[in-house]
């Protein structure tokens, strides 16, 4: 017989709706997906959106950066306000505000009115922050990197859902008459009404922790410190960003320009270039679950230094394979390249996670958004390469793969534990950092 709960699960039933602790983790991946959904609902759609709005190359490269670098400040900004709030307020109010813009930017008709909605629209990245912190109060050390990586990565299949549906509601729109132009700005409606509905289902169905929300359990006055700013001077804070940068910032980058690259050089349609597009998203089902599935093992066995070396390998990988995928000359190979590049870099972001929730255990809103925001400012400087007119998207990939084998090294040479005093005063506190092993 179920006997629920208020403590943090040792153990991960993914098939499992029973306790608060599995309903908050089901329902906080869920509302990633919906908002990943609505953040790049328009990227499938771009080839569309480019001949109705006659937009160029630098002007599409711009769209793609406002998308990312507005997440980067609501990213931070999010992180503190789980620590204050709590996730699921945080939630219900994120998702009411940035359905908004959502189900708005059908009214951009022109350059600089689409590139204000597209900016709006970019708070909702935030969201990742929100999935990753709700999750970690909702499980134990031991598979906090785990069940992270779960969130993460469902949250995230929902860019390559986005690439494969997006198309298909655009085709059904036409099909009732309705001209091209118009299709692409009513189809924006579609995620805007699955966000409200979700934030229905966070408000009915999860709490902040597994005792309660923070109001009810005063959590803040219990166990929360003020913020020691002293934290921004730690190097694994900052380690861990420009990884996440390289892993995560490529991913979202990719996701942007995807469709509109095997458009422009495999000569696919619409709908084809979609699915080709939406493969690479798919492969979150499984492989950034995977990625901190292996960092907790490792973690068990070698420490944190042992899920910082495995961290820097698949960041080497992810550099090697999109590389190749840049040098394929053929539909088949591109295909093959991409999905052992998406394999490696959504390992790479679940492996990220599994070291964020050990790093400060105070400030663990906080750590997560300085990292998740990281993931968005390498999207942001990404986005840059294909915006150039002098660049192909031939060209920005292999610079993006370099930069990403320069920061492998990074990794590998950076030390995730802490100083040994440091580290004995901290396990004395909590068993969090236990992990912390030479």
């Amino acid at each position: 017989m179920y006997k629920p709960s208020n403590e943090p699960l040792e153990k991960l039933n993914i098939f499992s709706l029973k306790g608060i602790q599995m309903k908050t983790f089901h329902i906080t991946w869920c509302m990633f997906f919906i908002c990943f959904f609505g953040w790049f609902g328009l990227a499938p759609l771009m080839p569309f959106i480019r001949d109705d709005l006659h937009l160029t190359k630098p002007q599409i490269g711009n769209l793609v950066i406002i998308s990312v670098s507005t997440t980067i400040i609501a990213r931070l900004i999010i992180g503190k306000l789980c620590d204050n709030w709590g996730p699921r307020k945080t939630a219900i109010r994120l998702l009411l505000a940035g359905s908004l813009p959502v189900m708005s930017v059908g009214l951009a008709h022109n350059y600089t009115t689409l590139l204000l909605f597209r900016g709006a629209i970019g708070i909702i990245g935030a969201s990742f922050v929100i999935t990753q912190y709700h999750t970690t109060m909702m499980f134990a050390p031991k598979i906090k990197g785990t069940a992270n990586a779960f969130t993460g990565g469902w949250g995230n299949l929902g860019g390559g859902v986005t690439n494969m549906v997006m198309p298909l509601i655009f085709a059904a729109i036409v099909s009732f008459g309705y001209t091209k132009p118009e299709a692409w700005r009513y189809a924006m409606i579609f995620p805007g009404v699955l966000m409200w509905l979700t934030a229905w289902l966070y408000a009915k169905f999860t709490k902040d922790t597994p005792a309660g929300n923070f109001g009810e359990i005063d959590y803040q006055k219990k166990t929360r410190k003020k913020t020691d700013w002293r934290l921004l001077r730690d190097w694994r804070i900052w380690a861990l960003t420009l990884g996440y940068a390289t892993c995560f910032g490529v991913e979202i980058t990719f996701d942007n320009v995807a469709a509109l690259h095997f458009v422009d050089n495999f000569h696919l349609s619409l709908k084809t270039a979609g699915i080709c597009a939406g493969i690479f998203g798919g492969m979150n089902l499984f492989a950034r679950a995977l990625g901190g599935y292996i960092s907790d093992k490792t973690g068990e066995k070698y420490g944190m230094r042992g899920k910082g070396l495995f961290l820097a390998f698949m960041l080497l990988l992810e550099g090697i394979g999109l590389l190749l995928f840049a040098a394929s000359g053929t539909l088949l190979m591109a295909m093959i390249c991409m999905l052992v590049f998406a394999l490696f870099l959504k390992m790479a972001n679940g492996a990220t996670y599994g070291i964020v929730p050990f790093i400060n255990k105070d400030n663990v809103g906080l750590v997560s958004g300085i990292v998740g925001a990281g993931g968005n400012f390498g999207g942001m400087l990404f986005g840059f390469l294909f915006k150039s007119e002098n660049i192909t998207y031939i060209q920005a990939f292999n610079c993006i793969g370099v930069s990403i084998i320069c920061v492998s090294v990074v990794i590998l040479i950076s030390k995730f534990t802490k100083p040994r005093h440091k580290r004995a005063q901290a396990n004395k506190i909590t068993p969090v950092l236990a992990l912390e092993k030479d």
